[in-house]
């Protein structure tokens, strides 16, 4: 006994489009095989709502399914309006009457395509036909890719960096996904295949993720380079001094040469984004609380000229 394809679907037969499409998506989202790798029935049971909203999802297939001309699978059955809604005898290479006789051999459907060759049947089918179980009456659709799905997900500056692992929700079910160190505001990740189904047996559409990242109050990118400032001292800028600094993979201990000056810049090697380097930019600042001492050893300095304007 044929299936019954709205009882695939779960709908009844006088549904509307718009509830067909939605029970498919329903369906093809809880048995798409990328999300049900552990349930060995999920990937048939896919095909089988995928081939239902084959027929279904199309009005004219639908159609001739009410009227019985085609099965579940999309073949024709013998009966009801036959070729294209004509009667034999018109412009029909077959004879006259409207009788319709289908042949089938015990080893499966007969190909008259070896008899006439296939340019018969494109009269009836405006296609080449592989015979009468290649679909005789109903001509081949090209599979459609289905739908993307976006998302848009908020990360910290760190991470994006880094290109660190993250764990995200798709369709009820956690993935983790690499972030590709360097990721920069904005930029979209895309998941090949857990989009939509395809509504014909194509593949599946894909997950497009949009990339937010935060700001780091001391961090910024330039190109894979990591760049920020580092405020020191007047007496570090003289003397010269050993300060431990943050990356994004930790800290680590830099030397300020002697007399260095604001706008100076140093260079971490490889502490950068995919091979590119820190670079430091050095910020005097001068205290915030009043020093004689200081003042009294600054006048005793000799005046040095240091504007050429």
């Amino acid at each position: 006994m044929n299936k019954n394809l709205y009882h695939v679907l779960g709908v009844s037969k006088d549904a509307s489009e718009a509830e067909i499409k939605s029970a498919y998506r329903k369906l093809a989202r809880k048995y798409h095989p990328d999300l049900n790798k552990d349930d060995k029935n999920a990937a048939e049971k896919f095909k089988e709502v995928s081939c239902a909203y084959d027929i279904l999802g199309d009005k004219e297939k639908r159609k001739k399914y009410d009227n019985n001309e085609i099965d579940a699978d999309g073949k024709p059955t013998g009966f009801g309006t036959g070729f294209g809604g004509g009667a034999y005898g018109e412009g029909n290479p077959f004879g006259q009457g409207g009788a319709r006789t289908y042949y089938s051999t015990g080893g499966g459907d007969f190909d008259f395509s070896s008899i006439f060759g296939d340019d018969i049947f494109s009269q009836f089918t405006g296609a080449r036909s592989s015979g009468f179980g290649g679909g005789f009456g109903a001509s081949a659709r090209r599979p459609r890719k289905g739908e993307d799905i976006n998302y848009t997900m908020r990360i910290d500056f760190l991470s994006a960096a880094r290109g660190d692992e993250k764990t995200v929700n798709l369709n009820g079910k956690n993935i983790n996904v690499k972030i590709p160190a360097g990721t920069v505001d904005g930029q979209t990740l895309r998941l090949k295949g857990l989009g939509q189904p395809s509504p014909n047996g194509g593949l599946a559409g894909d997950v497009l993720i949009t990339l937010n990242v935060d700001k780091h109050p001391i961090f910024s990118l330039d190109g894979n380079n990591v760049v920020m400032e580092l405020p020191i001292t007047v007496k570090e800028a003289i003397l010269g001094a050993k300060v431990t600094v943050p990356t994004i993979n930790g800290k680590v201990a830099v030397n300020i040469p002697p007399y260095a000056s604001s706008g100076e810049k140093l260079r971490l090697k490889g502490k950068g984004t995919k091979g590119g380097d820190q670079i430091i930019t050095l910020k005097i600042l001068a205290p915030k609380t009043p020093s004689t001492a200081l003042e009294d050893a600054l006048r005793k300095l000799p005046d040095e000229n240091i504007r050429n304007f």
